[in-house]
């Protein structure tokens, strides 16, 4: 089996044991998965299958986006509700208070990432300094948050949001953030990943969807195909000769090439409709290099 599933991760699972438990359903062994989401998180999570994980890195990885609610008036040492209570404060502030803050937000704001994260500082991440009891001092990094969109209040002090951002944002850094401006503090209480990579909630794929189909045989069916996924890049059709020098690793001279108007990566296909992988055009723009092979 070769593609992408774009599998629904539910909460209470690591990534990593969401994809163990899909490998053992449809009995593939070479899987890989990419935008690791925590525990407490639910939804899109690409999967890839066989030789699909080559391609994993050329991904569109540019946007982001995801639901969440939050409560004020706490935080807690994870930033979410799973974590141990640091601060109670009184929440004096309003709904519409809620709503005026969110703007403040958006564009390219700085962002510490929170100790109990991947991020790595002095090749050690910052998940294990954390349960080890150690709190560091974090740089704040760049983030880009391009809508916040409220949803409104879903129990007392405590609200739903929408939001699209660039990579490397934690909604759970930007609801604490949310919550100090308020003055009161504020936790995530959820977070569901609505689209990652180019796959959205509506094609995401549950575990039991995924038992119901491997039960029927029809597992493969549910994948998306490694050029389909990848659709954001232009194609380019070789002759006979040129398919044999682009998997051999030749470079292709690109004035011999039909569609390449500019820098960057190519899905290539032979003359019958094969996907044979990914190109990629030379700094210099003259010739197009291999960059993966799907086709061996």
């Amino acid at each position: 089996m070769n593609g992408f599933l774009c599998l629904y991760k539910r909460s209470g699972i690591t990534s990593f044991q969401a994809v163990a438990e899909t490998r053992r359903i449809v009995g593939e062994k070479k899987l890989g998965h990419t935008g690791t989401l925590d525990p407490m998180a639910e939804g899109v999570l690409p999967v890839a299958f066989g030789r699909a994980s080559k391609f994993i890195e050329l991904l569109p990885d540019h946007e982001k986006a995801y639901a969440a609610c939050f409560k004020l008036g706490v935080r807690t040492d994870t930033l979410d509700i799973t974590g141990t209570v640091t601060e109670t404060h009184a929440v004096n502030c309003t709904e519409r208070d809620v709503i005026e803050v969110l703007p403040r937000f958006t564009g390219e704001i700085l962002q510490v990432p929170p100790m109990y994260s991947a991020v790595s500082v002095g090749g050690v991440r910052l998940y294990k300094l954390a349960r080890a009891g150690t709190e560091i001092e974090r740089q704040a990094r760049k983030v880009t948050i391009r809508q916040i969109e409220y949803r409104g209040a879903v129990g007392e002090n405590e609200y739903a949001i929408h939001v699209t951002c660039g990579k490397g944002t934690y909604i759970r850094a930007l609801i604490d953030d949310v919550g100090a401006a308020l003055g009161c503090g504020a936790v995530m209480t959820r977070l569901v990943r609505t689209y990652s990579n180019g796959f959205d909630l509506q094609s995401a794929v549950t575990a039991e969807k995924l038992q119901e189909a491997a039960a029927q045989g029809r597992p493969e069916q549910l994948l998306l195909r490694v050029d389909t996924a990848l659709c954001a890049y232009p194609a380019v059709t070789l002759s006979e000769k040129q398919t044999k020098l682009f998997k051999n690793g030749v470079r292709l001279d690109l004035q011999r090439l039909t569609g390449v108007d500019a820098d960057g990566f190519y899905r290539i296909y032979a003359e019958d409709h094969r996907f044979l992988g990914v190109g990629e055009t030379s700094a210099d723009h003259t010739v197009m290099k291999m960059k993966k092979l799907y086709e061996i």
